[in-house]
């Protein structure tokens, strides 16, 4: 059935409403969760393999070891060590990365890149700036200004990654209804 016969007055079957809804639901989660998984792969890709060949790369595992670390101090549990502690780091930044980057898709898709670029340096500059002031210390090696504008690109980069892959999505999921 189709949305004019609907507004015509008709009344869809059970089966081809829910089939419609849950179509309707696909198209409109799969580009948001999407550009959230390229945005937060794009990051942890930049932060991982440059670290590797550049000696003042950021290091932002090393931030996120030590908030994982304290925050299960603080609620009486005890954190994992060396290797756990940086998988745990890892999934813990993909997670909240791809959930934080999924916000591109709110709103209208054609913001999609304004929308990406200002939560892209939201986070480079949260990330750069609030580790000192929260307890979590400096990135080893940091050199100023090159690290923090570097992360603050990382992040960036995890922005406009995240619009173009909602905007990719968004067009590929429209074009196959």
């Amino acid at each position: 059935m189709t949305e004019d016969s609907i507004h015509d007055g008709g009344v869809p079957r059970q089966a081809e409403a829910s089939s419609d809804s849950g179509a309707a639901a696909l198209r409109r989660w799969l580009p948001v969760v999407a550009g959230g998984i390229a945005g937060a792969v794009t990051v942890t890709l930049l932060n991982e393999g440059v670290r590797q060949i550049m000696p003042h790369a950021p290091r932002m595992e090393v931030i996120g070891e030590r908030a994982l670390s304290r925050s299960l101090d603080a609620v009486g549990v005890d954190p994992p060590r060396g290797e756990d502690l940086y998988r745990w780091t890892l999934l813990g930044d993909l997670a909240s990365n791809t959930l934080y980057y999924a916000l591109v898709g709110v709103g209208d898709p054609r913001g999609a890149w304004g929308r990406g670029g200002a939560l892209g340096l939201a986070a480079g500059l949260g990330a750069a700036l609030l580790p000192r002031p929260l307890g979590l210390g400096h990135q080893p090696g940091a050199r100023a200004p090159l690290t923090p504008l570097l992360t603050v690109g990382w992040y960036l980069a995890g922005g406009l990654a995240a619009a173009a892959a909602y905007r990719g999505a968004a067009g590929a999921m429209e074009t196959s209804a």
